[in-house]
């Protein structure tokens, strides 16, 4: 599948098959996502994934504050994956101040480029995703067992779509461009 073609035809899927997705696969998405730039490559993205369904249960029953659809989804996806960021290095100098004024912002947007390449590659590789923003950072953690020096980004149900969503309605390319 081509660049293009990828980007738009890419969904969120919030419902999948009773289908394991093989380590071998998950492996090549995740090559395949280490490729997002980040800033000065400090390549801080981490990926657990999590195929065991009590821990999955665990964080659909205890981390999503109450938000009972994504636990539904989480608990059908045969994989959920835990993005983690290492805390600190972006947007930073050695010394430890910060580059710009947008201080360690930079380390969500580097966060949201690795996880859109790890969806654009799960799609590539016939599988689906949605990303899944409402959660407890630290409980996830917990769960999870991030190292002390990594925060939960976000959260991403992944495995062979059991839907064919419509693409959502888009602005017009006027709406959202300016030339100056």
């Amino acid at each position: 599948m081509n660049a293009i073609d990828c980007i738009k035809t890419r969904r969120s899927i919030r419902r999948f098959q009773d289908k394991p997705v093989d380590a071998a696969t998950i492996e090549q998405i995740v090559e395949v996502a280490s490729y997002a730039p980040t800033w000065k490559n400090t390549q801080t993205a981490r990926y657990y994934a999590i195929t065991d369904p009590q821990l999955k249960s665990r964080i659909a029953n205890e981390c999503l504050m109450g938000y009972e659809h994504n636990a539904g989804i989480i608990n059908s996806a045969p994989v959920l994956i835990v993005m983690g960021t290492i805390h600190g290095r972006a947007g930073y100098e050695k010394d430890g101040t910060f580059t710009t004024s947008k201080e360690d912002r930079w380390e969500v947007f580097d966060a949201g480029i690795c996880t859109q390449t790890f969806c654009l590659a799960a799609h590539d590789a016939g599988l689906g995703t949605v990303i899944m923003g409402v959660y407890d950072e630290k409980a996830v953690a917990e769960a999870v067992g991030l190292p002390e020096d990594q925060i939960a980004s976000c959260l991403i149900a992944l495995g062979y779509p059991d839907q064919d969503p419509a693409a959502p309605k888009r602005k017009e390319v006027s709406e959202l461009l300016t030339f100056k």
